[in-house]
Order: structure tokens, then sequence, then C-alpha cells
């Protein structure tokens, strides 16, 4: 017997094409949205567009925010302007040489300030409950990598 599906589960899809190691995402959806990729040449790449894990890296900021912007209402903070700057150190040696170990990055920083008018309790609670629920944020976290963030509450502006 197949399982129903919950009526909160939303599916992402995409499909892919490509030749060495660039590729062209179509989202799936309506909006018919469209991702270049590709990587450095020491990767075999051209550079000529984003690499995989920078665009890791870039769901990671994203995610948080769009998942801080639901938290807040819902804790009653209005929210201004949004600075992220986000780090992964990655070792290459899995990858490139095929080195026995984890092709994982070793660490990942998120370093955010938002703009809130929310008091340090309320912010603390809102950045919490935000990387609690942020899908990307609880993948980064779960994989057991060095996981690390700081968020700066700046006065609204």
């Amino acid at each position: 017997m197949a399982t129903r599906p919950k009526s909160s589960v939303v599916p992402f899809t995409h499909h892919a094409e490509g030749t060495g190691v660039a590729q062209r995402v179509t989202v799936g959806g309506d909006a018919g949205h469209v991702v270049d990729v590709d990587t450095y040449p020491a990767f075999g790449g051209q550079d000529a567009s984003p690499s995989p894990l920078s665009y890791l890296l870039a769901a990671l900021s994203s995610c948080n925010q769009v998942t801080a912007s639901i938290v807040a209402a819902e804790l009653g903070i209005t929210t201004g302007a949004w600075t992220f700057d986000v780090q992964g150190d990655l070792d290459t040696a899995v990858m490139v040489t095929g080195a026995e170990g984890n092709a994982n990055f070793d660490a990942v920083t998120v370093r955010a300030t938002v703009e809130t008018d929310a008091d340090a309790e309320t912010f603390a609670r809102f950045q919490a409950e935000t990387e609690r629920r942020c899908p990307v944020t609880q993948m980064f976290q779960r994989s057991g990598l060095e996981y690390s963030s700081d968020w700066t509450n700046a006065p609204l502006g």
C-alpha cells in the first residue's frame, strides 16, 4: 500500500542537460527559471557560471533569509536590509585526486546582519528558530561538518 504524502509536502524538481562539466538547469514549475552551472578551470570548467558549490552556499544564505522572513512575521518582528557572508572550507583532495576521506566541506561559516526592531532576547529566538526551520541550514548542520553562524541585529533603517 502506497503511503499518502502529507498535504504540506511540496516537490521541488528540475531538469538538467550539459556537456563536460557545464550544465543548464531548468527549474520545475510555471516560471521556467534557468540556471547555468560551470566550475573553475582547476576542476575542468571554464568558470563561465557559478560552480555547484557556490550555488550550494548561495542556497544557504537565501534559504535563511526566506525562512527568517516567515519567522519574523510570526514573532511580530519588522526586518529591513540583510547581508550575508558565507564561507565554505573544502579540501578538494577527495574530489580531485580520489584521496580517502569525506568530500564534504570541512567547515561552513555564516555571518548574517539583519536590520530589525527586535530586542536582544527576541532576536536570539528569531535566529534560533530560523536555523531550526531552514531546510538548507539543517542539511549542513546534520551533515557532520563544522557549522558556525554569527547573526548581528542592526538597527532598523
